[in-house]
């Protein structure tokens, strides 16, 4: 089991500090305080360090934790900022992101900065598999692939549940035919806000519900090189649709295989649930799917060595 962080080298994020069920973060040149509910340790600063550092904490409201509003509350505000503003990510392969961030009303600003290493994970996979076409085209004068231009195999990337499209631009900025789908409007116009600011253009957007779409495109008999899943504990797909993790997963898991490559190919599976482990996330999607190639958690580490776990993962790797 692998354990993955952010590289050190970005600039544009810090976790500060954890404890005390909060998390002390900056993004760029501004800095949050958030709930976190598994910092179960003391701070190492003291409160009035974290008060006089943060631009702004976010206060849960009445009905924090509960489902529907277990992230509910309202910002405020300690030192002057902007309610919008934008960061960088970049990293050792040459992958460059733009992405910009919000006070929502909920306690998320528009990026997991713990999903870095999927980010990566995308990026050189889909690089990867572009050399391997590249290799096949070179041997066999052509390559079976999805879609082509100028005479090179583009995989096509599924990526699921894509709140602001980070993982999607990853996949786009390695040169892949990117869907992004996800069931709220509202983010989907957010991730094209973010393909723009990324110097990017191409990707397919869709507001529809995950499962309702995978059966689809298993009847149209449409298939993909790489699927990415990020699926919440539970929500509503745009037409009403109700989505339970427990219920649904492995379904949504079984319908997935049935659209991807059996060669050459990949699939990301992320989960945040807190009772799920990375072994049940790992052991999903080696029975819908097969094979196998590494699972772990996500974690951040603050400036005083502490870990906080925030999300686990399994990949699948086709070759």
């Amino acid at each position: 089991m692998e354990l993955e962080y952010p590289q050190s080298g970005w600039k544009d994020y810090e976790l500060m500090d954890s404890g005390d069920f909060e998390k002390l973060e900056r993004f760029g040149e501004y800095i949050l305080i958030r709930p976190e509910p598994k910092a179960l340790w003391d701070k190492s600063l003291s409160e009035s360090e974290w008060e006089s550092a943060a631009h702004v904490r976010f206060v849960p409201g009445a009905g924090f934790g509960k489902a529907g509003k277990e992230d509910s509350g309202r910002w405020k505000m300690l030192r002057k900022m902007p309610e919008q503003w934008p960061i960088s990510y970049c990293n050792d392969d040459g992958l460059k992101l733009r992405l910009r961030l919000g006070l929502t009303a909920f306690k998320h600003v528009g990026v997991f900065p713990e999903q870095a290493p999927n980010w990566d994970f995308v990026f050189r996979r889909v690089k990867s598999m572009q050399d391997a076409a590249r290799s096949i085209d070179r041997k066999e004068g052509s390559y079976a692939g999805s879609s082509a231009e100028g005479g090179i195999a583009r995989p096509r990337i599924l990526n699921l549940f894509a709140y602001t499209g980070a993982a999607s631009l990853a996949a786009r900025e390695a040169g892949a035919d990117v869907t992004h789908l996800d069931a709220v409007r509202q983010v989907v116009t957010w991730a094209n806000e973010n393909q723009s600011l990324s110097g990017l253009d191409g990707i397919r957007w869709i507001v529809e519900d995950a499962l309702k779409f995978v059966k689809r495109e298993v009847r149209r008999g449409n298939s993909y090189d790489g699927i990415i899943l990020d699926p919440p504990a539970y929500g509503h797909g745009p037409d009403g649709e109700r989505w339970k993790l427990d219920e649904c997963l492995f379904e949504l898991l079984k319908n997935c295989a049935a659209i991807l490559a059996p060669k050459n190919s990949f699939v990301l599976l992320n989960l945040y649930s807190n009772g799920y482990s990375a072994v049940l996330a790992d052991s999903l999607a080696r029975c819908a799917f097969g094979g196998g190639g590494g699972f772990g958690e996500l974690i951040l580490k603050d400036s005083f060595g502490k870990s906080l776990p925030l999300s686990v993962f399994s990949r699948i790797i086709r070759n």
